[in-house]
């Protein structure tokens, strides 16, 4: 099935720093790298190197930034014909990494923030066949809140009206939600911080993700997945409520670890696996996407995500 990813291109700005720094501090680095990213694009990347038809629906500027940027993404196999080109910068991100691979990010959004209904609009509709003989192509769609919340909005209407299924990765979490965005929402995938700033609890282990995942259904999303890291990925559908364990692997840089997984998962729901088997497939993307430094370059292809299964007793 194919995926469209509906969101930022940013490029990462990233120093590494022996610990993150505090307040009024300057730091020493001990490198510096300038990557592709934005939530968005790492999305896409993940989706098309794990094998799926991806599109990119975005901004950049007319900067030297914008076009690093969609030539990355075609590297990877993502169609950008729906990216435009704005005057101006393209969006930024400031990063800082430590040691053990956690780290601090600043976005400054740049192209990504004049999006309004009209992106929305540029949203494909599911494909039938010329002769009507077949039924709708659909696919999925990936969003997260880089971009104004009014074209995320404008997106997800269109998306729920043409049966599109709909992911969001609510990050960074907002306060300004309408009540009604939920129900757009087939599946929210918050880590732990923005859910509990979604919710207002104190997510902070697997009990606590659990609560927090059943606050946010009962706003009107389907299924809610929360990413607790290390502590692997709680789940709350209509159905059930479960709970898969990270895969325990070596951290190099945990940057692109939640888009590493958001790919993976709707990789994996668009070839028709069942819910807790494609939660641990995402989880098998976001490990080995960790043991990598960067955001895009972190991505794994699909033979390794296999390879990787099987090293650890699943298929």
């Amino acid at each position: 099935m194919p995926i469209i990813v509906f969101g930022s291109l940013n490029m990462d700005l990233v120093a590494q720093v022996p610990r993150l720094p505090m307040a009024g501090e300057t730091l020493l680095g001990t490198g510096f790298t300038t990557v592709p990213g934005g939530k968005g694009a790492n999305q896409a990347v993940a989706a098309a190197r794990l094998g799926a038809a991806t599109s990119m629906v975005g901004r950049v500027g007319d900067d030297g930034f914008g076009a690093i940027l969609c030539a990355s993404l075609r590297q990877a196999g993502v169609n950008t014909d729906l990216v435009l080109v704005d005057a101006g910068p393209s969006g930024v991100a400031l990063i800082n990494v430590d040691g053990t691979g956690e780290n601090q990010i600043v976005v400054v959004p740049g192209a990504n923030g004049h999006g309004d209904e009209t992106d929305g609009l540029r949203l494909p509709l599911p494909v039938a066949s010329p002769d009507r003989s077949k039924p709708l192509e659909p696919y999925i769609l990936l969003m997260q809140f880089e971009v104004p919340l009014v074209a995320v909005q404008a997106a997800a209407v269109r998306a729920k009206a043409h049966g599109v299924r709909v992911i969001v990765d609510p990050a960074p979490a907002r306060s300004d939600l309408p009540p009604d965005f939920y129900g757009l929402v087939d599946i929210l995938t918050p880590n732990q911080t923005e859910a509990s700033q979604l919710t207002g609890l104190a997510v902070q282990d697997v009990t606590t993700a659990q609560a927090a995942a059943q606050v946010l259904r009962q706003r009107g999303t389907a299924t809610v997945i929360v990413k607790l890291g290390g502590q692997g990925a709680v789940v709350a559908s209509p159905s059930e409520v479960f709970h898969v364990p990270a895969f325990p692997v070596p951290v190099v840089d945990t940057v692109a670890a939640g888009d590493a997984f958001n790919g993976g998962l709707a990789v994996a729901l668009g070839e028709g696996k069942p819910l807790r088997r494609a939660v641990e497939w995402a989880s098998a993307v976001a490990a080995l996407s960790v043991m990598q430094a960067g955001a895009q370059p972190s991505m794994p292809t699909r033979p390794q995500v296999e390879a990787f299964l099987l090293s650890h007793g699943s298929e």
